[in-house]
Parts: structure tokens; C-alpha cells; sequence
């Protein structure tokens, strides 16, 4: 085989791929101006995880600064304005900016992968995202530099606050336009993903032999399509009101407060999923691997992501039990939120059963994915609890629900995030992260957060109200708040550590073996880090694990691969113009931030304006040039020893899919 690849070719291995030009000269693939051009989906998942770590310790230094103003009773480290501020900026951060993102940095680098693909389906509008991102958390953070500092609505930012008579400084106007920007990253983001996981998978790839984590991405995706158009709405909504006097949220005006709770917990609630069902991917592909079982009920843990994914459109209004909603609604949406348990519930029984009867290691990936699940099972109880309305009016802003949600997003999100970070790393860098250290990491992060927050379910059922600046002593809050704090800087210090730890790794780790793990699925397959072209040959699958039936089957199962044609393999060619298109649309949001109500028109108002008009115009250039600039591409020739003992592509193939 490998000879007639030669005779192909025409020409011995070379040490490097060759490229041959199609359109016009590639540009420079490194440095700057290669990260600034990039479409290549795995440096945009790198980007990815970069912006979001460094708004991760960004959010988690805002809690520490919040739960070090709680540590003591009648503290004033902070003014209250600030602690609202913070939480505002806090909690957009965790969720928009580091958890968010972290998903869409494994979307992006590891489900192409997975599916044998050699990129995303779009990689120009792929790059769009990243930058869309990475500039919407920008805006976001731009408050704090302006005259009245960052918002101080809250994440959710409840109207009639945010209404220009009660929030009139800007910070809440930075906020609705950097929410704008992410809502495109994520939207654009998600019609990539499901058109190459629909149209790009390796032939033989059927559904139902797709990887866990890809199948979560996808019906994450379909998530994202769905929810965001509503907060989208609400968003405009808010800026009409606030800068065009609207009354879609004025009671004077004939508007409705209540309506934008139904429509950003319409968003609200499938958001919560957008969060865990990738991580729950996550996990359904490290258990099996250091269970050294395939993941028991297959079928059962794709069906019932599904179930959530739908069923998670049904509850948002256990958000608002207390607003008076009726009793055939309440009713309705208590029975629905309970039903949502079932297909979770699923899925926990599923993961034990995979590590039933296993030869388990527990190495830092296997420890944080069976921490992920106690905390994750944990959080979801107090979720059942709240599908009651009497238990709901009991606990409704109190801290209860603060240690609800934490449980879920951190001990579920977070510790799945970090189980993946450190099971995909030697696949990202081609080095080790020392697994001693890594053990010491997590048991930080697992005693630090559930000291930090199991307290709170007793700060909660004893009467404190979230959102609380200080306390007095005689309230009985002070050793829960005190040892809250305390777990706080533990996790704190764990996250630095992980951080130290993964940049020490990065240049300074042990050589990765191409699968140090004994993995399953078919990223394994490639070199780590990968090529740039992923594949230098097209896999043809034949089971659901793959990669583990070519190494142990006991009907060796074995991988089929087919050589690039003539032609080599296609590649996209990098760009300019999704960063130009971004930065239009960053600039056009920043006008909108300093544009007024134009009655009277003020030189404020007209500067305002003028800024919105360029960013316009530096949008539709970057976008027309982007249609005019052609498919592009150049075509790159591997080493034909990647590809020793593969069938030879036909005549008419170009070696790409």
C-alpha cells in the first residue's frame, strides 16, 4: 500500500508537508499575525480556553473580594454599591465569559477530532466567534473605567432596575451590548457546530456511533439556537428603552416588569443545560476510559440529553413562584421540573454502572469526574427541593438557592471542565501534567468548595437574603459566612495552582506518548498535538469505540484509511476579515453605550451616533470583503508515512471531505 502512495506522489517523505498553492500564497501560519488570521479549529479552541481561564480568574477574584467583605459581621471593606457591582459582574462572568466559553473551546478543538474531520464546516465564521468573544468580554469590562463604574443589576438584571430613572450610569449599558456581541459568538458558533457534525463526519460514523461529547455538542447547539433569540429579544428590548424611551419594561409607560422575567428565564433556565450537558460529555468520555469498561446504556445517556435538552424549555417559571403566576401554572411548571430528574437520574445511574465492576484508576481526570458527579447529585437534590412552590417561597432568595447553584455550576460545570482540561491536555501541548500535583489541585478545589458552600444551605434556611452586603452578629450568620470565606480562598488557591501548574506543563511537561490514557475515541488517533490538517489520511469507521476495537477487539475490528488523492489535502485559507467584521461590531456597540435618547439631540447623543455609523460601515466592509475573498485554500501533501497501509483515495478524489 504504502508503495503505490509513493508512486502517487511522486517523491520520497518530506520532512515537512508540502504546500501547493490554489488561489493565492497562504498567509504566515505563526506568530501575531497567524493567531490574529487563524481559522484552524484547534488554535481557536486555544483561544477559547485562554479568554475563558483568564475570565475565570477574573470572576473568582470579584467572589473573593465579595466573600471577603462576608467574612466578618458589619464589615465595610467594600461599599454596597460595589458589592452589587461585583456580584453583577461576577455572575455575568461565570456564566458568559468562563463557562460558556470553556464548552465552546473543547467544541472546538476536540469534537472535529472526534469525527475524523479535518476542520469545522465554517472556519472563517468559526474564527468570527472566537474574536466576537473575546471582544464582547471587553465591553463588558470597560464599565468599571467609565463615570458610575460596572452594573450593579445583577446577572439577571431585573427591570424595572435597569431602567434609566434607577440605573442611569452606563455600566448598564456596557452590559447589554457585550451580551449582544457573545450572543452572536455563541449563535454563529452553534450552526457551525451542527452543520459538521451532520455533513463532516468520517465515513462509517453513523449517529448512533458518535462520541458521547459530540453528541452533547450537538444538542447543546440546537440549545443555543433556541434560547438565545429570547434574551436576544429582552436585550433589545432594554436598549430601546433605555435609549429610544420605549416602554416595553416602564409601568408608567403601559409596560410590563414581569415580562422581562419570563423572557430571560425563558433563555435562563436552557442556559443551565447549555452549561451541564457538556459537561455531562465530558464525563461520558473519561469514565469509560479509566473504568476500562465501554460507557454502559449508550443509547439511554444520548436519548436522555435529549430529553433535558427538551424538557429544559418547559420549566423557566419555577424561577418565579413567588410573582403570583396562578395555581394551574405554578402547578404545571412544578410538575415539569420534577419530571426533568428523571432523564438526569438516568444518566448518574448510567455513569455508576460504567465503573460497576471496572478496573478503575483513579488518576486527576477519573477523581475530578467522580467528584463532578457527587456535587453535581448533590446540587440536583436541592433543585428537586425547589420544584415544590411551598418549599420555593420558603427559600426564594435566600442563600439556599445560592448553594444551589453553585453545586451545579461548580461542582458540576467546573470540576467536569477541569476533568477535561486535564484529560485532553497531553492531546492539546503533546506534554504531561503531573498527576501528582493534579491530585493536589482537586482535593483543594473539593474541600475548599464544599467548604464554601455547603454552609450556605444553613446560612439560607436560617434567614439570610442573597445579595446581602453586611450583617449584624446577633443574626447568628457568622461561623457559616467565616468558614464559607475560609473554603472560598482554598478553592481559590487550587484554581491558581491548576493554572501554575498547566503553563509549568506546557513548556516544561513530559513528552506525551500519542495516547497516554489508552483512550477509546478517534482524537487519540492523531499525533499531540495534532497536525494542522488533523488526519493525513481519511478513517473509515467500523464500531463505536473505534480506536479501542483496532487495539483490543476480540473480532479485530480494524480501522480503515484512505490516502489523500493526487491533489493532497484541502485546507482553508486563513483571513483578516473576521477579526475586521468583529471589530466593526465591537465599535458599533460602543457607540450605542454612549448614545442618548436623541430629544433633545445632544453633541453626546450626535458623538454617540457617529461612532455606531463607522462601526457599521467597518462591519459591512469586513463582511463584503469576506463574501468577495472566494473559498481560497491551498492544498498540503503529509508525509506518506502517516498514511503507510491506507487504500489510495480514487482518481477524482482531493483527499478532503
Amino acid at each position: 500500500m504504502s508503495s503505490t502512495v509513493e508512486t502517487e506522489h511522486h517523491a520520497p517523505a518530506p520532512a515537512e508537508p508540502v504546500r501547493d498553492g490554489i488561489w493565492r500564497r497562504p498567509l504566515k501560519n505563526t506568530g501575531l499575525v497567524g493567531f490574529l488570521t487563524t481559522v484552524d479549529h484547534k488554535k481557536i479552541g486555544i483561544g477559547y480556553a485562554l479568554g475563558a481561564l483568564f475570565f475565570l480568574l477574573l470572576g473568582g477574584i470579584e467572589a473573593l473580594i465579595i466573600r471577603a467583605q462576608l467574612m466578618y459581621p458589619e464589615q465595610e471593606l467594600i461599599s454596597a454599591r460595589t458589592y452589587n457591582q461585583l456580584f453583577t459582574m461576577h455572575g455575568t462572568t461565570m456564566i458568559f465569559l468562563a463557562v460558556m466559553p470553556l464548552s465552546a473551546a473543547f467544541f472546538n478543538y476536540i469534537m472535529p477530532l472526534q469525527i475524523g474531520a479535518r476542520d469545522v464546516a465554517f472556519p472563517r465564521m468559526n474564527a468570527l466567534g472566537l474574536w466576537c468573544f473575546l471582544l464582547g468580554g471587553v465591553i463588558l469590562n470597560l464599565s468599571w473605567f467609565f463615570p458610575g463604574g460596572a452594573p450593579a443589576i445583577g446577572w439577571f438584571a431585573y427591570a424595572p432596575l435597569t431602567d434609566r430613572q434607577y440605573s442611569p450610569e452606563m455600566g448598564t449599558d456596557f452590559w447589554i451590548m457585550g451580551l449582544q456581541i457573545l450572543g452572536i459568538a455563541s449563535l454563529v458558533g452553534a450552526f457551525n457546530f451542527i452543520t459538521t457534525i451532520v455533513n463532516m463526519r468520517a465515513p462509517g460514523l453513523s449517529m448512533m456511533r458518535l462520541p458521547l461529547f459530540t453528541w452533547m455538542t450537538l444538542i447543546t447547539s440546537f440549545l443555543i439556537i433556541l434560547a438565545f433569540p429570547a434574551i436576544t429579544i429582552a436585550l433589545v428590548e432594554l436598549m430601546f428603552d433605555r435609549h429610544f424611551g420605549t416602554y416595553f419594561f416602564n409601568v408608567e409607560g403601559g409596560g410590563k416588569p414581569i415580562l422581562w422575567q419570563h423572557l430571560f428565564w425563558i433563555f435562563g433556565h436552557p442556559e443551565v443545560y447549555i452549561l451541564i450537558l457538556p459537561a455531562m460529555g465530558i464525563i461520558s468520555e473519561i469514565l469509560p476510559v479509566f473504568s476500562r469498561k465501554p460507557l454502559f446504556g449508550y443509547p439511554l445517556i444520548v436519548f436522555s440529553g435529549a430529553v433535558i435538552g427538551f424538557l429544559g424549555f418547559a420549566v423557566w417559571s419555577h424561577h418565579m413562584f413567588t410573582t403570583g403566576l396562578g395555581v394551574v401554572a405554578t402547578t404545571a411548571f412544578a410538575f415539569l421540573t420534577m419530571l426533568i430528574a428523571i432523564p438526569t437520574g438516568v444518566k448518574i445511574f448510567n455513569w455508576i454502572g460504567t465503573m460497576w465492576g471496572g478496573r478503575i484508576r483513579f488518576t486527576t481526570p477519573m477523581l475530578f469526574s467522580v467528584g463532578f458527579i457527587w456535587m453535581f447529585m448533590m446540587g440536583g437534590f436541592t433543585g428537586i427541593m425547589h420544584s415544590s412552590p411551598p418549599v420555593d417561597a420558603q427559600q426564594q432568595d435566600t442563600y439556599f438557592v445560592v448553594a444551589h447553584f453553585h453545586y451545579v455550576l461548580i461542582g458540576g460545570s467546573i470540576f467536569a471542565l477541569f476533568a477535561g482540561m486535564y484529560y485532553w491536555f497531553p492531546k492539546v501541548s503533546g506534554r504531561l501534567m503531573d498527576d501528582f500535583v493534579g491530585k493536589i489541585v482537586f482535593y483543594l478545589m473539593f474541600i475548599g468548595f464544599n467548604l464554601a458552600f455547603f454552609p450556605m444551605h444553613i446560612l439560607g434556611m436560617t434567614g439570610m437574603p442573597r445579595r446581602t452586603h453586611t450583617y449584624k452578629s446577633e443574626m447568628g450568620w457568622d461561623q457559616s459566612n467565616f468558614w464559607s470565606t475560609v473554603g472560598a480562598f482554598i478553592l481559590g488557591i487550587g484554581i491558581l495552582i491548576f493554572v501554575i501548574q498547566m503553563v509549568y506543563a506546557f513548556y516544561k511537561g513530559g513528552k506525551a506518548p500519542k495516547d497516554p490514557w489508552d483512550s477509546r475515541t478517534l482524537e487519540w488517533d492523531t499525533d499531540s498535538p495534532p497536525k494542522e490538517y488533523n488526519f493525513a489520511y481519511t478513517p473509515v469507521i467500523h464500531a463505536r469505540d473505534q480506536v479501542w476495537e483496532d487495539k483490543y477487539g476480540v473480532e479485530a475490528k480494524r480501522m480503515e484509511k484512505i490516502a489523500p488523492g493526487k491533489h493532497g489535502i484541502h485546507m482553508p485559507d486563513q483571513s483578516w476579515w473576521p477579526l475586521i467584521t468583529s471589530i466593526g461590531i465591537f465599535i458599533a456597540c460602543l457607540g450605542m453605550v454612549f448614545h442618548k435618547q436623541p430629544v433633545p439631540l445632544t453633541a453626546e447623543a450626535v458623538f454617540g451616533l457617529e461612532i455606531v455609523i463607522a462601526g457599521l460601515v467597518a462591519t459591512f466592509i469586513g463582511m463584503a470583503a469576506w463574501a468577495l475573498e472566494g473559498p481560497g485554500g491551498f492544498h498540503l501533501h503529509p508525509d506518506p508515512a502517516e498514511y503507510a497501509g491506507a487504500t489510495p483515495a480514487p482518481e477524482d478524489e482531493h483527499g478532503h471531505h
